[in-house]
């Protein structure tokens, strides 16, 4: 009873003292409780039921995980393997040449235009620049990268980069870095420009002189939150990569060389309407993607 009492009289006092702040949160609280948290209940239950829209749910306990891990073999032979590559190929990759980026920008004259120039894509249907990739890609000799490599002599006969099993992730990966400039790199823009200056004086006198020691020794530790926003976007952005994939590559992508666990869950969600086993998936997803964004935060956190 005492516990319950002195719990009571803190919720008291904090209402009694801060109630105002907690009114101002409560729209955000209410939008956040309905369309993060109900949401992610929601496909954690289903994930344990056969849900198949047209019948309520019914409770199957642990059988889509184990249908999942142990006799999907296109999940972890095919979708878990292809993002798994992409994401260790393209998370530190775009991350990095985001960061590279922003700092060069930072230093020109005029950074709006090309700050606008490499966000543009980022923001652009993915349909949009899949006609474009799709003609820089195309199997024939009419596409464009066919026709330069034929024409300098580097290859005969042209080259099916969307149809063979080889070539689909890497087009994929190509065509995802240059759209990679999105939101992390506006973050990481903005966080250069709020450095103070006279930090940089500071660390000319103590003995750094060139960029490169600037950017590691008064840039990096200055914008840890920032870096931490976009290692969390990095990570998040190339777990979930299915857009571009899709329409580049085709659902299902040939011998499934382009799939991945975004494709694998709308598969089974909206085109078989297996809910219940796509709300595993989902499960599955959010976990990786959850414990990957734990260690970004304890790598970038401040200590």
């Amino acid at each position: 009873m005492k516990g319950l009492n002195r719990c009571w009289q803190t919720i008291r006092y904090a209402w009694h003292e801060y109630h105002t702040m907690y009114l101002f949160m409560l729209p955000f609280t209410l939008l956040f409780l309905v369309f993060v948290v109900a949401p992610v209940l929601t496909a954690a239950y289903l994930s344990f039921t056969y849900f198949n829209v047209l019948e309520p749910p019914r409770w199957i306990g642990l059988s889509n995980y184990r249908l999942l891990f142990v006799e999907d073999d296109i999940f972890y032979q095919h979708a878990l393997k292809n993002t798994f590559i992409f994401a260790i190929i393209t998370g530190p990759l775009g991350y990095i040449i985001s960061f590279t980026l922003a700092w060069f920008i930072n230093r020109l004259r005029f950074r709006q235009l090309y700050t606008l120039a490499f966000y543009t894509p980022s923001i652009t249907s993915s349909i949009a620049m899949s006609v474009i990739w799709l003609y820089l890609f195309a199997n024939d000799r009419y596409g464009l990268l066919n026709y330069l490599l034929m024409e300098i002599g580097l290859i005969t006969e042209p080259v099916a980069w969307l149809r063979e099993q080889s070539t689909i992730l890497p087009v994929i990966m190509i065509v995802s870095l240059w759209m990679s400039m999105g939101t992390g790199f506006l973050v990481f823009l903005a966080g250069l420009q709020d450095v103070p200056l006279e930090l940089y004086e500071a660390g000319m006198v103590d003995g750094i002189r060139n960029a490169l020691q600037e950017v590691f020794y008064i840039t990096i530790p200055v914008m840890r939150p920032q870096l931490l926003f976009g290692a969390v976007m990095a990570i998040v952005n190339s777990f979930a990569v299915f857009g571009i994939a899709a329409q580049i590559a085709g659902l299902p992508s040939p011998l499934y060389a382009g799939h991945t666990i975004v494709a694998h869950l709308y598969d089974y969600g909206f085109i078989r309407f297996e809910m219940g086993y796509a709300a595993a998936i989902a499960v599955v997803l959010f976990l990786l993607t959850f414990v990957l964004g734990r260690v970004a935060m304890r790598i970038f956190s401040e200590r």
